[in-house]
């Protein structure tokens, strides 16, 4: 099978009997290594001393003290930040349980941290995946997206590289017009999806959300695979269309938007911004529902930011099921 999202260091996992991600000494390693972590020439010997010992033993102890002696506040804070995750990622046992688990307690983690576990979990969860379409969906739920109109259709590109190519084309107006800019980046479509598989890691294909359905189901397969992945959930998803005439009898907002979008409806007042997502979430399962919701389906909005970006938070979807048992235990 093609390899993708290697950046996300899942080759440094190893699987337990269950199919979930254990930490490695590996996976810490690459963590340490990060830009935000790896201590830049001016740093206090602290912090050096600090990460060479765990460099050294990556699973190794870290006191409040050494944590205090960190001069530079900011590194402190990323220090805490990442060592609270190692433990609890180790606790947990797997990176599954352990975002679960801080799902579940309500954890405040950096979004960065947060979406370098969801990445990781989607590529464990979409391991065999030879569909483009889902990939580029499924990069969605970790990578934030900004939005354009084209044609009365929405594109999604990936809002960082976004952001790259407009500071290239404030700083160098004529390198951004000769590299084509943001217009210069590729629709993922039929005559282009072979080469998704070379740029995964650069996110650098442009999803047609508004204008390809395969681009909507491929978002559907994605959310059906994290909930079969992470609640053992037998369900199905589908793209729709039309949001009129639909049973609201519960529903999921995949984004802040989202949410507010479906709370709106469910009062019976104007949306308050633009819906561009509508799935059908079914559980096959009716025992894994509360006995009222049982046979109906699930309603999942994703809407459209003010600033025109597109946020979805996936942890959504595992606290906002009316299921019989906690989803998270």
């Amino acid at each position: 099978m093609p390899e993708f999202w290697v950046a996300s260091g899942h080759h440094l996992t190893r699987l337990d009997q269950s199919g979930r991600m254990q930490v490695t000494d590996e996976l810490i390693l690459a963590w340490l290594a990060r830009p935000e972590i790896l201590p830049p020439a001016e740093a206090c010997a602290a912090e050096r001393n600090l990460h060479a010992r765990l460099v050294a033993q990556p699973r190794a102890k870290v006191s409040e003290l050494e944590l205090i002696a960190l001069q530079d506040p900011d590194a402190e804070e990323n220090w805490r930040f990442l060592i609270s995750l190692r433990d609890r990622l180790l606790a947990a046992g797997t990176i599954e349980a352990g975002y679960a688990q801080i799902v579940r307690d309500g954890v405040m983690v950096p979004a960065l941290f947060m979406s370098q576990m969801v990445q990781l979990i989607l590529r464990n969860a979409l391991d065999g995946c030879d569909d483009p379409y889902v990939l580029r969906a499924a990069e969605c739920f970790f990578r934030p997206q900004r939005s354009h109109i084209e044609n009365d259709q929405l594109f999604l590109a990936d809002e960082e590289l976004v952001q790259v190519l407009e500071q290239e084309m404030h700083y160098s107006p004529l390198t951004a017009m000769l590299s084509g800019g943001v217009a210069g980046l590729d629709v993922l479509g039929a005559a282009n999806d072979w080469t998704y598989w070379s740029r995964s890691d650069a996110h650098s294909m442009v999803l047609n959300f508004g204008g390809d359905p395969a681009a909507r189901q491929g978002m559907a397969v994605a959310i059906a695979a994290f909930l079969r992945h992470m609640l053992g959930l037998d369900c199905r998803v589908s793209a729709e269309t039309r949001a009129e005439g639909i049973d609201l009898q519960w529903y999921v907002g995949l984004d802040p938007v989202g949410t507010a979008i479906g709370n709106a409806l469910w009062h019976n007042d104007p949306a308050p911004a633009t819906l561009v997502g509508l799935f059908r979430l079914d559980i096959t399962d009716d025992q894994r529902l509360r006995p009222d919701f049982r046979g109906q389906p699930i309603w999942l909005f994703l809407g459209l930011g003010a600033d025109g970006a597109v946020r979805i938070k996936p942890q959504n979807l595992l606290t906002g099921l009316p299921l019989a048992e906690p989803a998270l235990h």
